[in-house]
């Protein structure tokens, strides 16, 4: 069945590609909701089906599958054996067609879709049939970087929670899609905006914030889901943000810093702490055990200038780790002091058993860098273990930019981007996708703009050298590659493992993929018509399981929009 904005289209057979003629749908009014659910009684989403999460093999209940953020489906039914019958199963396109990253969420038969500009759809997870459609009522200001874009939602209980453009957290009635309540978490007039999805655990409602472009303070904040209360916040750039004063970065190599100069310009200047960035784009991941979470913070404020934010510009390019109940700061570890490369962390973290530097087994926390490493941190006290092999080239590390503009690589959009990562915990293997963008990176001095973007320069891809990507496999107790798979363009989207052995993920040319998750080899593909940059999800229902993704393209790197999403089932 394909559906176009709510109405069934026609049977989709082909193992490869579709074509469709367009249908506009009438645009929804402000706020609307379309077509409430014909479901009455739908299961809650109960803490303890959310605490669950990772042994379920039904549902797909967080943004990164699990509240450790494994991205691994512990289904079977789809496995390297019979991947090759795979085909869509159902096909739903929605009202706005632009940059799509949502992760699509699972709830008894229920899916949550979002899109671009704040819509959210609940669909049939067997049919694809409409069940209701929402649509933000924007506000008059929205400022955000790279693309109107919206990761997905949380689910709690009752309700379905979503952050906004501009900067709202809403929380929605699961059964019919009405708006519940709203707070404003933060001012888009001074640069605040939101894409993540929120994270719902224990009575509370988590989102962080974008704006590192901007000058913005950056933080993380719990509210009660019940009522929007805020209940904690988590300042991601503390009072005295100067650290100490690190020379090398956090694989030691020197970042050629003019300490005495920073030193002097923080004497004279005081700290920047109140414009430093510092957003935070991605979910944390949660440990229930000792009631920890732990996220990764992104770039500084101005992303190219250091001269006038002197300083580590803590917690800027950090694993941060805070108390669940309080927000009260528990540990970090910063990979990269006094960023002036836009190299800031942004993938989510996940938590892993890991062995440590002594053989021995540890909770560990895994991040894929922009630098091209994947970082392996001790979840006790957020210390490095290890860092991997570099994923993609690295030269000049850590060359200055100038005025004319110096190269360097990687360039500022990774190594891994904001792409999600997936462990298979069998394999001890995390996999993750990479870009190879050659960039120079300039720099100009400009005072805060108060609330506009705020480079202090720019980075500049180099067009005479080849753009690529890649699908990397590396082993997480060594550091090491296990395989490596080359794509023809700059990879963007997020990854998924399963139990069946296999890894799901797509490219900017439409190419949605199944490779073999021990070897790289391609088991499967399906052109799906647009930039498949989105992170793949999977459930189950009636005891058939799907493997689901959107086609709708990326903003960051122009790749084709579409507004597609599209789950895909064993052939009978």
């Amino acid at each position: 069945m394909f559906k176009k904005a709510g109405k069934v289209f026609f049977l989709v057979g082909a193992a490869a590609g579709f074509a469709a003629s367009i249908f506009v749908a009438p645009a929804a009014s402000a706020d609307e909701v379309k077509n409430a659910t014909k479901f009455g009684d739908l299961s809650l989403a109960s803490q303890d089906l959310l605490s669950r999460a990772a042994g379920d093999g039904n549902n797909f209940l967080h943004t990164n599958g699990n509240y450790w953020q494994s991205r691994f489906y512990p289904n079977r039914q789809i496995n390297t054996s019979n991947v090759n019958k795979l085909r869509p199963a159902w096909m739903f396109q929605m009202e706005v067609r632009e940059s799509l990253e949502t992760s699509p969420i699972v709830v008894n038969g229920v899916m949550y879709v979002t899109t671009s500009f704040d819509h959210v759809y609940a669909l049939d997870a067997r049919t694809g049939e409409e069940l209701w459609h929402y649509k933000h009522k924007l506000g008059a200001v929205t400022t955000f970087c790279c693309g109107p874009n919206n990761r997905g939602v949380a689910v709690y209980g009752d309700k379905v929670y979503l952050s906004t453009l501009d900067a709202k957290l809403v929380a929605l009635d699961a059964k019919t899609g009405k708006s519940a309540w709203e707070v404003q978490i933060a001012e888009p007039d001074k640069g605040y905006s939101e894409t993540m999805a929120p994270t719902a655990v224990n009575g509370k409602i988590l989102i962080g914030t974008n704006g590192g472009e901007y000058g913005i303070r950056g933080f993380v904040k719990a509210y009660d889901a019940k009522d929007g209360k805020l209940l904690w916040t988590f300042n991601t750039i503390p009072e005295d943000s100067k650290g100490v004063w690190a020379v090398n970065d956090a694989t030691g190599r020197d970042m050629h810093r003019d300490i005495a100069a920073e030193k002097a310009a923080y004497q004279k200047n005081g700290d920047p702490y109140k414009t430093l960035g510092g957003g935070v784009w991605q979910n944390p991941a949660v440990d229930l055990a000792t009631n920890r979470i732990y996220f990764v913070v992104g770039n500084p404020s101005p992303d190219l200038d250091g001269s006038i934010r002197p300083g580590d510009n803590l917690y800027t390019d950090s694993l941060v780790s805070v108390d669940l109940d309080t927000g009260k700061y528990a540990c970090h570890f910063q990979y990269v002091a006094h960023d002036v490369w836009d190299l800031d962390a942004v993938s989510p973290a996940i938590i892993a058993m890991v062995k440590n530097d002594k053989g021995e087994m540890v909770k560990g926390v895994l991040h894929g860098g922009k630098t091209g490493h994947v970082y392996v941190n001790d979840a006790k006290d957020c210390s490095l273990i290890r860092f991997s092999e570099a994923m993609v080239p690295q030269e000049n590390m850590w060359v200055l930019p100038t005025k004319d503009g110096a190269r360097m690589l990687p360039g500022a959009n990774g190594g891994v981007e904001w792409s999600p990562m997936a462990i298979n915990p069998n394999m001890n293997l995390v996999y993750a996708i990479n870009l190879h963008q050659p960039m120079t990176y300039h720099v100009q001095n400009s005072a805060y703009p108060g609330g506009k973007l705020w480079l202090g320069g720019a980075f500049k891809v180099i067009p005479t050298e080849e753009q690529w990507g890649n699908v990397t496999a590396v082993d997480y107790n060594t550091g090491m590659i296990r395989w490596q798979v080359k794509t023809p363009q700059p990879m963007i989207g997020g990854i998924l493992a399963t139990a069946g052995g296999l890894v799901f993920t797509g490219e900017g040319n439409g190419q949605f993929k199944a490779y073999d998750a021990e070897t790289g080899s391609t088991l499967w593909n399906f052109q799906a018509g647009a930039g498949v940059n989105a992170p793949p999800s999977s459930y189950s229902v009636e005891g058939k399981q799907y493997v689901v993704v959107g086609a709708g393209g990326n903003t960051q790197l122009n790749y084709k929009r579409g507004n597609t999403i599209i789950s895909f089932s064993l052939a009978e």
